[in-house]
């Protein structure tokens, strides 16, 4: 439903544009503010998973994301959407580190924790290609609205399998929420994150970006000074300071400001220069996400350690990057772009199927929904950043070459293609960092192999079957965090999906 909504919404976006009159500068509002909510809210999001019943914080975020889709679909104007799309993004911000927290504190033996990671995993990947092709064809034989309607399908499915299936329990020891690192932490991560999305339209030496990015940082290092004395911490320090963690975290950021904006070029490569539909577009990209369901699966049959599979991703990202930085005007899709889906699908499936397993693993249960919900801030907090840098070297370079050449009939298609692949090369040097960061940071195999598995739960016999969310006592304090086994996680990449657009390409001059 998350995945697929980021989809959808994105395709749907100029649609919606023209039926509601609102301007080209407006239209990046739509997606800013749901990455503004969603990205500063979701360290309180998953605290909510760790101090209450996670069925009911579950179906609070499955009711509360479907009404918003509702008032977003019946918007009559953009101030409308726009809030919708904001109330979208807090109640996503429970939603998702909730369901990544059901399945980390539920499934504790290893071989049934891979095996509800793996229909995770394949139904994340499956809603990203049905977004993709969904999207499409309800834009274009339906309304946009139904783009935003059909969460309400998916809600109620959600809803009647959670209410059937998962048993709710409160932790015996419930954790406190710190109002103060909340504050902190919320207000820091929307700065930064209004910072970077003010940068690509306003310049990064604007005074509103300037101010927020330096305003945001200022914050998040209060927020991890305070965390450091308080007694019921918002982000426990151990959760990120752990090596396999910490390192974990830092691939997914890197990943995400790689292939946020990435995608967003390639999209307008395929539509603007070469024409294509937004259905053609979404099905063109469907080979990546086959892609990135094949090697996560396959990952966690390798036998190979995260550090080896995380590096290996990133080389292949890196690869093809390079591929796409290649691309020309009159380039076809399947010599020029195809291989490159490839690769980077493989490459993402290794990287966000190890590291999101590894940044959950071994933590304490009353800590599962924070760290699920730092992945996802990862994610959010990288690609906007992404977006916003890589938008401005891209039209930094499409302006530079221009200048120069702007005689030329095909001078906007060609000075356009020139800023997609400069952006392409940047993405390939920060997979290659990327990979650097992945073998000095994280253990080697030998180091994670030590470890203590805690008993699977198992329901009573005279239950129907159930996923079992037991309450569980607090460690004592003095007690280490157990780590459980580095089994893969196939998930796919979360709320990277291609922005579509129908806009000129004269209108890059």
């Amino acid at each position: 439903m998350v995945v697929l909504d980021a989809t959808i919404v994105n395709i749907a976006l100029p649609s919606a544009q023209q039926a509601l009159g609102f301007s080209n500068s407006g239209r990046q509002w739509v997606v800013t503010a749901y990455a503004l909510s969603f990205g500063s809210l979701l360290l309180v999001g998953g605290r909510l998973g760790d101090m209450f019943s996670r069925k009911w914080v579950f179906i609070t975020g499955l009711l509360g994301f479907a009404v918003a889709s509702a008032i977003g679909g019946a918007a009559g104007s953009f101030a409308v959407l726009v809030a919708a799309r904001a109330l979208q993004g807090a109640f996503g911000a429970v939603l998702a580190p909730s369901a990544l927290g059901t399945l980390v504190s539920t499934f504790q033996d290893s071989r049934e924790r891979g095996r509800a990671f793996g229909v995770f995993g394949s139904v994340a990947a499956s809603g990203g290609a049905v977004g993709l092709i969904l999207g499409g064809v309800l834009t274009e034989y339906l309304s946009w609205r139904w783009c935003l309607f059909v969460n309400l399908v998916f809600a109620a499915m959600a809803v009647a399998g959670a209410l059937a299936y998962i048993r709710g329990g409160r932790p015996a020891s419930r954790p406190r929420m710190d109002w103060p690192g909340a504050v902190l932490v919320c207000t820091g991560l929307f700065a930064v994150v209004l910072g970077c999305s003010r940068a690509a339209t306003v310049g990064w030496t604007a005074p509103l970006t300037l101010g927020s990015l330096v305003g945001g940082v200022l914050l998040l290092a209060g927020f991890v000074a305070a965390e450091r004395r308080v007694r019921h911490p918002l982000l426990p320090l151990r959760v990120v300071l752990d090596r396999a963690r910490g390192g974990s975290y830092v691939a997914v950021g890197i990943s995400g400001v790689a292939i946020f904006g990435t995608f967003l070029f390639l999209t307008f490569y395929l539509q603007v220069v070469k024409g294509d539909g937004p259905l053609t577009t979404g099905l063109l990209f469907l080979p990546m996400t086959g892609c990135i369901l094949l090697s996560s699966n396959l990952s966690s049959i390798m036998g190979f350690g995260p550090r080896a599979l995380i590096a290996a991703g990133m080389l292949l990202g890196a690869g093809g990057m390079a591929v796409l930085t290649q691309v020309t005007v009159t380039s076809s899709y399947v010599g020029a772009v195809l291989a490159a889906l490839v690769l980077l699908g493989l490459g993402l499936g290794l990287i966000f199927a190890q590291a999101i397993n590894t940044a959950t693993a071994g933590v304490a249960p009353e800590d599962s929904g924070v760290a699920s919900a730092l992945v996802n801030t990862m994610q959010q907090v990288g690609g906007s950043i992404g977006t916003s840098a890589l938008s401005t070297i891209a039209l930094g370079a499409t302006a530079t070459y221009l200048i120069g050449h702007r005689t030329s009939p095909l001078a906007p298609a060609i000075a356009a293609t020139h800023g997609y692949t400069v952006a392409f090369g940047v993405s390939s040097g920060l997979f290659g960092l990327g990979f650097v960061l992945a073998i000095v940071l994280l253990p080697p195999r030998r180091r994670l192999a030590d470890v203590n598995e805690a008993p699977a739960a198992t329901p009573d016999a005279s239950d129907p079957p159930r996923v079992l969310v037991p309450a569980v006592p607090a460690a004592p304090a003095a007690a280490p965090a157990r780590r459980q086994p580095s089994e893969a996680i196939p998930v796919a990449l979360c709320s990277c999906s291609p922005v579509t657009s129908t806009g000129r390409i004269t209108r890059i001059q």
